[in-house]
């Protein structure tokens, strides 16, 4: 009776796998604080891209760990950058599975900060030709959609044109379009290894106060080309979810992100909650709300649970 009269449907293919890759071969490098996940070398992100494949998880997106940083950022946009090679490997082995690549900056900054510093802050415009060229490079890789996530102002019609300018009109933008300034990225700045070495990140993220500023943004970035947009994190900003799916009539995506994973998963180790229960109720809630789009770090495990 329940599942005939079931109001949110959870499915695999609702689910987005986040993927750490760094170089090497036969890499499986623990994040200490998110159980179960690795950084992976090329090698051994294409067997997990394997997997997620046959499990009917909808897409996987790339983050990258380069082997060095720079003020520029430089290997976010290099043609051999890590998650440019990650993306051919990938669609190579896998072509049917949908690859998503993040487009930031703060994996690949020696100071940790999404842009280019200008007189102890970040350069808003100045770091839109540094996005435009990763998307670029990622769609020329291969990539199947790309995702910006540093919140500079003007970034998905930077992108857009970008895109459009050099034969990828049909590369769509998932734009990560209200990212909060939240503490619950703690765990994958450490997956990353992209903390900041100065500062924060709260001028440019967004204040989690304010939900009609979250509603402008996201409209600031439909009206630049975006096709897809998200909202980070998901469970304490279900309420967004809700009024971002009554308001737009483009997918929404909402990012469960690793503070929220390693909580349930810290809980559960310590007795304290069922594993498989918390995390199919959280993913419940965040369909309820309205996501269309889950990027989750418990893709394989409820993918398995869901048959």
């Amino acid at each position: 009776m329940r599942r005939l009269v079931r109001e949110s449907r959870l499915e695999p293919s609702h689910l987005v796998l986040p993927l750490f890759v760094c170089s090497g071969e036969g890499v499986r490098r623990e994040i200490r604080s998110m159980p179960g996940h690795c950084q992976l070398s090329l090698d051994e992100l294409v067997r997990e891209c394997e997997t997620v494949h046959a499990l009917g998880i909808g897409a996987v997106i790339l983050f990258g760990i380069p082997d060095k940083k720079d003020d520029l950022a430089s290997e976010a946009y290099a043609e051999h950058g890590i998650v440019q090679r990650a993306v051919r490997a990938v669609k190579c082995a896998v072509p049917q599975l949908l690859v998503i690549t993040d487009v930031c900056n703060c994996e690949y900054t020696s100071h940790g900060h999404c842009g280019k510093i200008v007189d102890g802050d970040v350069d808003n415009d100045a770091t839109l030709a540094w996005l435009a060229e990763s998307a670029l490079s990622h769609a020329r890789a291969g990539a199947d959609m790309v995702a910006p996530s540093d919140m500079m102002d003007g970034r998905v019609g930077a992108i857009r044109h970008s895109l459009d300018a050099h034969g990828f009109q049909k590369t769509p933008i998932l734009s990560y379009a209200a990212k909060f300034a939240s503490v619950f990225y703690g765990p994958f700045r450490e997956a990353a290894e992209s903390t900041p070495q100065f500062g924060d990140r709260r001028s440019y993220q967004m204040d989690p106060s304010n939900g009609r500023e979250a509603m402008h943004e996201m409209e600031l970035d439909l009206e630049e080309g975006a096709d897809i947009l998200m909202v980070k994190p998901a469970m304490p900003y279900l309420d967004l979810i809700r009024q971002a799916r009554d308001r737009f009539p483009v997918p929404i995506g909402a990012y469960q992100v690793s503070g929220e994973f390693s909580m349930i998963v810290a809980a559960a180790q310590n007795g304290w909650l069922d594993l498989d229960r918390a995390m199919m109720e959280s993913l419940t809630s965040i369909r309820r709300a309205g996501g269309d789009i889950i990027l989750t770090y418990f893709a394989k495990d409820a993918a398995r649970a869901l048959g």
